[in-house]
């Protein structure tokens, strides 16, 4: 490890509360409406047990279109199916990292996605408001527009003049617009925390549903695209040879992909 890298994964983890798996065997990276938070009762129970005892072994990511305040909410559920907290958090698409335990961003990763946010910003004023079929999701996303979208009323040809003011439209599930900024998604943002942590592409294992998840899987990472994934994410799956297409759903599916790329988890 030169000194780059480890001045980096020093200030990584100086900037979080909790503490990482010094060498995880696992790098698991999960969406989660859809993926872990799918599936039946006893399926969702069955692999939030496998993960909570294998803190010290596996290191646990959200990657996740929720803002910071919906991930708090989840975690804080007392109805018996929270998942356990994980050691990091990728939200608000890519735009957001958090530490898992305290929720706070971290500056290392984070300043340079606000940075590219606060330049494109006051291009966009105005150029959304009004749209027919489109309505600003009342949530705190942070680095990002947010919008539900009607597919039969939205023009969504609008997005092509959008974009060239320095920014990507994500349309996902077909009800979601998300307004990020240009080349920030969940894979890259992924990649850059990888790198600052100098943990080995070989270790990761992503999944997700939806075509935000799409990003992860086109980094060439380890992936598995759970059996409930939107129609127009499965369509891709034959451009992603490095990610696993489930039968199962939600949480079922992450443990059949585990199961695929040779780790021990249950059914």
């Amino acid at each position: 490890m030169d000194q780059a890298v480890t001045l980096s994964r020093r200030q990584f983890t100086s900037q979080i509360s909790g503490s990482l798996p010094e060498q995880p065997e696992l790098i698991l990276v999960m969406d989660l409406d859809g993926t872990l938070l799918g599936g039946t009762v006893n399926q969702r129970r069955r692999l939030y047990h496998w993960l909570e005892n294998r803190r010290e072994r596996v290191l646990q990511i959200f990657c996740t279109g929720r803002d910071r305040a919906s991930v708090r909410g989840l975690l804080a559920d007392d109805n018996g199916l929270a998942p356990p907290t994980p050691h990091l958090v990728i939200s608000d698409v890519g735009c957001t990292v958090a530490c898992g335990s305290s929720l706070e961003t971290v500056p290392i990763a984070v300043d340079p996605i606000e940075a590219q946010w606060q330049a494109v910003r006051p291009r966009l004023d105005g150029c959304l408001q009004g749209l027919a079929g489109l309505s600003p999701q009342l949530r705190n996303v942070e680095r990002r527009y947010s919008f539900n979208y009607e597919p039969r009323v939205f023009d969504a040809s609008i997005l092509r003049s959008l974009e060239r003011l320095g920014v990507d439209c994500l349309l996902s599930d077909e009800q979601y617009l998300d307004v990020l900024p240009a080349g920030v998604n969940k894979g890259s943002t992924l990649l850059n925390l990888l790198a600052l942590l100098d943990l080995p592409h070989g270790r990761v294992v992503t999944s997700g549903d939806t075509l935000n998840d799409l990003a992860m899987f086109q980094t060439g990472l380890n992936g598995v695209m759970v059996g409930n994934a939107e129609a127009k994410l499965r369509a891709l799956h034959p451009e992603l040879p490095n990610t696993y297409l489930a039968e199962a759903h939600g949480c079922a599916g992450i443990a059949e992909g585990l199961r695929h790329f040779g780790l021990d988890c249950p059914g």
